[in-house]
């Protein structure tokens, strides 16, 4: 088995990189850090069981950076099985929904959604190549998401309308992707201790602390990683569509 997690150097995407590396997976990793900056990553992936561990730098929210990632990966390992969709970004600046600004919001857009619709396009391509080249060829993509596809941030309104956005490209290519045998699923972590929730500890640790979750505890990157490694062993061969929530009950209605 092959895998590529976009954003796979940091966070929740190296906790879903060490996770599929203790399955076995090749592991092709992407970022926008040189490859000299994440050799102890790479090594920390290998050390996790992975055979071979690939890097490949390049934006996802571009049509090139998107087109360097795939042709590294064709000509490193010539096949791929799993696409996880992970890289994102948060606004630079956190500004109410009456200031976000169009520079803000485009930013957002291409690297939260532009890039995972038209990677994932390219994929499904090429698994479908595979597919129909090999019937026994088992093929799986899954969307990193957010609670915040459902969940308003009036502070951060780009981020929320990219993550509402991305639950949809899981149900446009899950049903689309049905006739070949290639489910597409969707894991939506809740707060998760990452870079990207570093400016915000204090908030979110008085918040846990009040029972903003059921399971009064912050997520871990490893927590996401156990989600993705089972739906890429495909444990749930008959759920392609559905979204697994990891937020430790933090969206269950409660009074």
């Amino acid at each position: 088995m092959t895998s590529l997690i976009t954003g796979g150097s940091r966070g929740i995407g190296l906790g879903v990189a060490l996770a599929l590396a203790k399955e076995g997976h090749r592991i092709a990793i992407n970022g926008m850090r040189p490859e000299d900056q994440v050799t102890e990553v790479l090594d920390q992936i290998k050390a996790a069981g992975a055979p071979a561990v690939l890097y490949c730098q390049g934006d996802v929210g571009t049509e090139e950076g998107r087109k360097a990632i795939l042709d590294r990966i064709r000509t490193e390992f010539g096949s791929l099985n799993a696409l996880v969709n992970n890289a994102g970004v948060a606004p630079a600046e956190r500004k109410d929904v009456l200031e976000t600004t169009p520079e803000s919001y485009r930013r957002v857009m291409g690297i939260n959604l532009e890039g995972p619709y038209f990677l994932t396009q390219a994929v499904a391509n090429w698994l479908i190549e595979q597919k129909e080249a090999d019937p026994a060829f088992e093929g799986t993509i899954i969307n990193v998401n957010s609670i915040s596809a459902t969940v308003v941030s009036t502070n951060r309104g780009e981020y929320c309308v990219s993550k509402a956005g991305l639950g949809m490209v899981t149900q446009l290519f899950a049903a689309r992707l049905g006739e070949f045998g290639i489910p597409v699923y969707e894991v939506r972590p809740g707060v998760t201790k990452t870079d990207m929730t570093s400016g915000v500890t204090d908030k979110y640790d008085k918040l846990i602390e009040e029972g903003l979750c059921v399971t009064p505890r912050w997520g871990f990157p490893e927590d996401i990683g156990k989600a993705v490694a089972s739906l890429a062993r495909r444990d749930f061969p008959y759920s392609t569509g559905q979204t697994i929530m990891i937020d430790g009950g933090l969206t269950i209605p409660r009074l």
